[in-house]
């Protein structure tokens, strides 16, 4: 993809977004199948236990999208392009999206799992923690024009979550947390159609976060080149009252 912005053509959407999209929404739909008609009850949570296939997957989709704004940002202040600022901006959106869903799908498990709807779990303080770092982020590219200072201070930011990333995976063994671990590396504790479904869930989130991605990029570089149109009228005097 090119690095320079171009004036916006008119809406002619590629086959391959379009696509993509078609193929998240299948997955979607046979997902919920999957964990509404396919996947047993657990016997102790019932029914609740099936926000499982969408808190773990939003989590995995959380990563993503924080951990791509914290890779394109480090990218943006080595080579300065406005590609890389792009797909900063979507992974934080995006990234922030999802840590939402993950720290309210979290308390509604939580409350039948442990009796509260929050506690200091070194997992959800942390994600907590990430989550406001990147939400700083985006408060800081949203409020008013974003200078080259901006981007820069916010791409610091985003790098500084980036390192918070691999604290939030591991600190439930590092901590000992009562968040439970349901897959280590001796297996899991699932049902086999649980695990099944769980697996179908993280590869339907897989199309689903990069779909999302996809699309709030396309949509940074449009606003982009709109931006470079109207400062090279500006320089040209166009938009001078007459």
């Amino acid at each position: 993809m090119s690095d320079e912005p171009k004036a916006p053509s008119a809406a002619r959407l590629p086959a391959s977004w379009l696509a993509l999209g078609g193929l998240t929404l299948l997955m979607l739909l046979g997902q919920l199948y999957m964990i509404f008609f396919y996947a047993p009850v657990e016997l102790q949570m019932g029914v609740v236990q099936k926000i499982f296939y969408f808190h773990v997957p939003s989590a995995y989709s959380m990563y993503v999208g924080f951990g791509l704004c914290g890779l394109a940002s480090a990218g943006y202040l080595i080579r300065r392009k406005p590609s890389w600022d792009a797909l900063a901006v979507s992974g934080a959106e995006v990234g922030l999206l999802f840590c939402l869903i993950v720290l309210i799908s979290g308390p509604l498990w939580a409350r039948k799992s442990w009796g509260v709807w929050w506690t200091w779990d070194p997992r959800l303080t942390t994600t907590m923690l990430a989550g406001m770092i990147f939400a700083s982020y985006g408060v800081l590219r949203s409020f008013g024009e974003s200078g080259e200072a901006e981007r820069r201070f916010a791409a610091v930011l985003a790098i500084v979550g980036l390192f918070l990333l691999p604290i939030i995976h591991y600190s439930v063994q590092r901590w000992r947390g009562t968040h439970p671990t349901v897959i280590t590396g001796r297996g899991g504790g699932l049902a086999p159609q649980m695990t099944q479904t769980l697996l179908f869930s993280l590869l339907s989130f897989t199309f689903l976060v990069t779909w999302l991605i996809w699309t709030r990029f396309r949509n940074e570089r449009q606003r982009q080149a709109l931006a470079e149109l109207e400062v090279e009228a500006a320089e040209r005097g166009l938009l001078e009252d007459t």
